[in-house]
């Protein structure tokens, strides 16, 4: 299928502006769907998720490796998290039928919720950084986070980069600069996973894809780039102002 210039430029838009959120606290998929499914209205839902991930991952994988060379990570940490998030993504997306998502929607809702006030209560909340002692108890912890976060990311995913940020803020004790560094990779891996499915069953459309991609990446790296120059107060705004839209968003698909 062609497309014209003018719908190729705005969805450059959609992927360049999703690539820039997405690298500093997640939820390009909030612009990205929308505009795919505004663009192609007759698209399947699966392949505008697909397509949508296949622009994403570039922007997620540019991101995690601009935060790896410029702030300190631990790599045994990194790979407990990227190999949970792996394997429980995949799980959820093979259970993708199972659960209808009108199930899951009332527990996000609340989940976001509480998220928001939490973060908005406590104000030093993700603002210090505390050196991490990679203990077995840490580990565990990372692991268990990311396992039930990639798994919902499989099943559903509104506002996973949330969710793991949250997480690691709150039960590992850094801050929400390290917090969206280490989200990114765990991202990544559940982005690989949903491919993984996608690809082979035809819902992926490969050449929109690749071309919101590079818009993307280049709007990964502004977004890194912004997030790495403002740090973790910046960051927490920006992240409270995008909870509340996923709240604002799954809310209005619940009750209307």
């Amino acid at each position: 299928m062609d497309i014209s210039i003018l719908t190729a430029l705005s969805l450059i838009g959609f992927a360049f502006t999703a690539g820039a959120i997405d690298a500093a606290v997640g939820g390009g998929g909030l612009i990205q769907i929308p505009g795919l499914m505004s663009t192609f209205p007759h698209m399947q839902t699966a392949t505008v998720i697909g397509t949508n991930k296949m622009s994403s991952i570039c922007g997620t994988a540019s991101a995690a490796y601009t935060f790896a060379r410029k702030v300190k990570l631990q790599w045994k940490l990194l790979i407990v998290i990227a190999i949970c998030a792996l394997i429980s993504s995949f799980a959820g997306a093979a259970c993708l039928s199972m659960i209808p998502q009108s199930v899951l929607r009332p527990f996000v809702f609340f989940m976001l919720i509480v998220i928001a006030i939490y973060t908005l209560m406590k104000k030093d909340f993700g603002q210090v950084h505390t050196e991490l002692r990679i203990t077995p108890k840490v580990l565990i912890l990372a692991a268990i986070g990311s396992l039930a976060i990639g798994f919902y990311d499989g099943i559903f995913g509104p506002g996973t980069g949330s969710f793991f940020i949250f997480f690691f803020i709150r039960f590992l004790g850094v801050d929400f600069l390290h917090a969206s560094a280490l989200s990114k990779i765990g991202n990544f891996m559940t982005n690989f996973a949903a491919l993984s499915f996608l690809i082979p069953t035809g819902h992926v459309w490969l050449g929109v894809g690749l071309m919101m991609a590079v818009a993307n990446v280049i709007g990964s790296v502004v977004g890194v780039r912004t997030a790495l120059k403002y740090g973790s107060g910046f960051i927490r705004k920006i992240f409270l102002v995008l909870v509340s839209i996923l709240i604002c968003r799954i809310g209005y698909q619940m009750f209307f």
